[in-house]
């Protein structure tokens, strides 16, 4: 088809084919907001779980915190990300105990580094251990 066309009308030709090949249409339609905006967050559920007097197993979750608002106390974890976990099984107790900080602790710097020469009450999660059974009897060997 082009072997037979002159160069200026080669080139239009050309430029013309370049032309309709480029346009676009649009593939939505404009002027208007998108239907999935202003979507509900999902609640994180922070916060005690488990209260003064129950009785927890070993490894459950008592406080999910991201300040440190609550403090690890007898048989008691911190974890990375603030959680209190238990690390026995027992009786939870929560008790306002004057704070000893671990000045070196990035947590401790970082909510009570202001008040550093200051006595701090804060709540401590402490769990009281289950007795355990008393079936086995120590025996001297001979």
């Amino acid at each position: 088809m082009l072997s037979n066309l002159s160069f200026p009308k080669l080139i239009s030709t050309v430029g013309t084919l370049l032309l309709r090949n480029s346009v676009r249409h649009a593939s939505k339609k404009s002027g208007t907001s998108t239907a999935n905006v202003g979507g509900r967050v999902r609640p994180k559920h922070r916060g005690i779980r488990y209260n003064d007097g129950r009785e927890v197993q070993a490894g459950t979750m008592l406080v999910l915190q991201r300040e440190l608002r609550f403090h690890p106390g007898l048989h008691v974890g911190f974890g990375r990300n603030g959680t209190l976990f238990a690390l026995e099984q027992g009786k939870v107790v929560v008790s306002c105990e004057k704070m000893d900080p671990n000045w070196n602790h990035t947590w401790v710097q970082r909510f009570y580094g202001h008040r550093k020469g200051q006595t701090i009450y804060k709540k401590f999660f402490n769990i009281i251990p289950k007795p355990q059974h008393n079936r086995f009897k120590l025996v001297e060997s001979i």
